[in-house]
């Protein structure tokens, strides 16, 4: 850091993004990424897009709020586009996080909820999970603060239910609830349909894992009106251009062959079960996760050694450092080619660290 970076930024832990290899030689399965393209008709609407290229894109994204608002029945002031869901969530921890309102998250979540506290210098509580990975809402009531949920959790896929989310709201009448629904597309009740229920409830969700989009950064959030109109007015006053012409075209045509997403979702959880099963029956043990990646331990070896004989193997999967993770890794669901590949090299570092 050079000696003039402001005091206040001094002890700030950036988050870790996964390892994004320069060579396509490896067998990727470390960042939750879709295994499928997107469609041609997503690569065709952004060719077509790239002619205009000269010209600002619109601020307030109309068209691409109509489909979003058309695909989950809500109205068009009830969603605000982002430059991923993270700058959505970024503009929730500014709008509803202060020194008399902490952020509550769990102990064990997506790394960046406590980068954005520390960046937007509030306080948060952490709360952790129960003895198997599961939130429990009941420790949520009355926060006095806004509450941050990843559902399912990430790392540990393991989901709360719509009528879970809702004790939660039902607890809270004066505190935010955001629910970050970046893996909800591959077997999560969503929470969008309490919106029109709940004024205090922020919905996010994003392209990048369902919807084959994860290099066009777009998400978008849905909430009530006056949320809305709260999260707009930080996006104004930052970036008011913050989705490109691209991503706006390539996040119409996604959504109106979204059809073709769903049955790559299916397909994903398909192979999801059928990995679930192989690894079980090398003695795995795992969350029940409903996301595009699975969280496992191995019994008999520890998981930062799983991660490094696999990675020498040429498959790489995600592990953290974390006392609590050690023996734990992250492993996305990629095509059944991959997948094969990634048992085929589990088999062998199991053999090898056997003798």
């Amino acid at each position: 850091m050079s000696r003039f970076l402001s005091s206040k930024f001094a002890a700030l832990e950036p988050y870790t993004p996964g390892e994004q290899p320069k060579t396509q030689v490896l067998t990727k399965l470390n960042t939750n990424e879709s295994p499928f393209p997107p469609m041609p008709e997503v690569i065709e609407a952004v060719s077509k897009a790239a002619e205009l290229l000269q010209l600002y894109p619109d601020p307030d994204c109309t068209e691409l709020r109509k489909v979003i608002a058309r695909v989950y029945d809500v109205d068009t002031d009830e969603i605000i586009c982002s430059n991923g869901s993270d700058e959505t969530l970024y503009f929730a921890f500014m709008a509803y996080c202060d020194s008399g309102k902490p952020a509550v998250f769990p102990q064990l979540t997506y790394g960046f909820y406590p980068v954005f506290a520390d960046i937007t210098g509030i306080s948060f509580r952490e709360i952790p999970l129960k003895e198997d990975f599961s939130i429990d809402p009941a420790d949520y009531y009355d926060a006095e603060g806004t509450i941050f949920i990843a559902n399912p959790n990430a790392p540990t896929g393991v989901p709360l239910s719509r009528a879970q989310i809702e004790d939660i709201l039902k607890h809270n009448p004066d505190n935010v609830v955001v629910i970050d629904e970046a893996y909800v597309d591959f077997g999560t009740e969503s929470a969008v349909p309490l919106v029109k229920k709940y004024d205090n409830l922020l919905v996010i969700q994003t392209y990048s894992k369902a919807r084959s989009m994860a290099g066009m950064r777009l998400g978008y959030g849905i909430g009530s009106k006056e949320i809305i109109s709260d999260l707009n007015a930080l996006r104004f006053s930052t970036n008011p251009y913050n989705i490109d012409r691209l991503a706006i075209a390539a996040g119409i045509a996604s959504l109106e062959n979204d059809e073709v997403n769903k049955a790559h979702c299916r397909t994903v959880m398909e192979t999801r079960e059928y990995t679930v099963r192989e690894l079980k029956a090398f003695g795995f043990e795992m969350t029940d996760s409903t996301a595009n990646f699975i969280f496992v331990r191995h019994p008999e070896v520890r998981g930062d050694v799983l991660f490094h004989k696999l990675r020498e193997r040429g498959v790489i999967i995600r592990h953290w450092d974390k006392p609590e993770l050690i023996d734990y890794n992250r492993i996305t669901i990629g095509s059944k080619e991959q997948m094969d590949i990634l048992l085929k090299e589990v088999r062998e570092v199991l053999k090898e660290e056997s003798k």
